[in-house]
């Protein structure tokens, strides 16, 4: 049996589709999903979907989730709009198996405090004529560990800041589980 525990801050969409998503596969499952933010819509979106949850502060994370972590000895952990840097302590204990999902085409908008709507303003603001996401390893650097994936999407100039995320969501939605699903088939 191959287990994702996933990381995640925010409301979880992503979060959602890749327990949706495995619930549907033989031999993998999503075991837990950890958030730092006691609010996140990813607590109500997992709990619906029989999923546990663990809320954690900075102390929690710097020392006993690692150990939990480590307990559970899960195949991939995931980051679906996870906002804090992952820990070398993390990245040396599970080294290739923590991955990310960037909102963006790396190298391009990558890096601390590029997130959200600051990648989709960045976006618009430079007139790009397409964008798209990336998912890739996770190292001791924001956004720059080995790319695993991208898929792209065009850019109307006259696409406003909500529009390039829907779109952005939409190619998330589409491409992240079935990449994890070949990332846990490969591995």
């Amino acid at each position: 049996m191959k287990t994702i525990v996933v990381f995640a801050s925010g409301s979880g969409t992503n979060a959602e589709k890749i327990i949706s998503y495995f619930a549907e596969v033989e031999n993998v499952s999503v075991i837990k999903i950890y958030t730092n933010n006691p609010k996140a819509g990813v607590i109500h979106r997992a709990n619906t979907l029989g999923v546990a949850t663990r809320v954690f502060d900075r102390k929690a994370f710097e020392q006993d989730v690692l150990v939990e972590l480590q307990e559970q000895n899960p195949s991939l952990i995931v980051l679906a709009g996870f906002l804090w840097k992952i820990p070398q302590s993390y990245i040396e204990v599970f080294q290739n198996k923590i991955i990310n999902i960037h909102p963006a085409l790396l190298p391009k908008y990558g890096g601390k405090g590029m997130y959200g709507a600051y990648v989709f303003q960045a976006i618009v603001d430079n007139n790009e004529l397409e964008t798209g996401i990336t998912i890739h390893y996770v190292n001791e650097h924001y956004d720059e560990g080995a790319i695993i994936f991208q898929a792209k999407t065009s850019v109307d100039t006259s696409d406003t800041i909500a529009e390039v995320a829907q779109k952005t969501h939409a190619l998330e939605h589409a491409h992240f589980a079935p990449q994890i699903h070949q990332l846990l088939q490969n591995g």
